[in-house]
């Protein structure tokens, strides 16, 4: 591993490359943040695919490209002289400080649940902070992490299952409440509860530790996994998927399921 005097220089090193981009690249020049903003999201996606194959050659590519981004944006922000990123980094290291009293300070905290709690609080108390529990939680999170973070928040505050036993029932709760609005075939109501359903199941996935995110996306790409063979089977055998019957699809299924797929 490198000593901190080359991460340094590394770091110099990319934040005079992004200098002399800005400069003479007509590409680089002509970027805004809107411009990068999606690009920035991309980014994001791509690094948590790979930190979820755990592929640590494209975990250690995928971070270079989103520090790219981070740096592109203070590089904007100076040029508009509202920021650069020493700025950027003090004022990270002010708020890691401020929010870890228990490291930094004289606050007792000795579990990861009591540092949340306390993280949360501190929050609260900012200048310029959130006003309520809830209003950190970005609005353009996707469905299923921003339901975690609602659940997250609730519980440092103070609500939430006095026994995570508890949730089960409410998650039968749900679903029974869904099923009874499929049967009556009730269009609006029924997705009303299924949305109900999911946040249930998010909520026992907090409580049992699983990400439920990572755990779908798990799901999905165990679910590409067999159909790929499932398809390439039947390519085999000079058929496609609609010629096969259920049966037919089924056991190949199941051959995939051996195989480890």
């Amino acid at each position: 591993m490198s000593t901190r005097k080359e991460q340094m220089e590394a770091f110099g090193r990319l934040l005079d490359i992004m200098d002399e981009l800005r400069a003479k690249c007509p590409w680089d020049r002509k970027q805004t943040n809107e411009s990068l903003r999606t690009n920035t999201i991309e980014e994001t996606y791509e690094l948590s695919d790979a930190l979820i194959r755990g592929d640590q050659t494209e975990i250690k590519k995928e971070l270079g490209d989103l520090l790219l981004h981070i740096v592109f944006y203070a590089k904007i922000g100076s040029e508009k002289d509202f920021f650069d990123i020493k700025d950027v980094c003090d004022a990270l290291c002010d708020k890691l400080v401020y929010r870890h009293p228990h490291v930094f300070g004289d606050v007792q905290a000795n579990t990861a649940g009591k540092v949340e709690q306390n993280w949360e609080q501190l929050k609260l108390k900012e200048k310029g902070g959130n006003k309520t529990v809830l209003e950190g939680v970005p609005s353009a999170l996707p469905s299923v992490v921003k339901a975690q973070r609602i659940q997250e928040k609730a519980r440092n505050a103070g609500f939430d299952w006095e026994k995570r036993e508890q949730v089960w029932d409410k998650v039968e709760e749900e679903l029974s409440e869904l099923r009874h609005e499929v049967d009556v075939m009730n269009d609006e109501k029924k997705e009303a509860e299924f949305g109900d359903f999911l946040f249930s199941i998010i909520n026992a996935a907090r409580l049992y530790n699983i990400n439920p995110d990572n755990a779908l996306e798990l799901t999905s790409q165990k679910f590409i996994r067999r159909f790929n063979y499932l398809e390439a089977q039947a390519v085999k055998k000079g058929r496609s998927l609609k010629e096969m019957s259920l049966a037919e699809m089924d056991a190949v299924w199941d051959e995939a399921k051996r195989k480890g797929l």
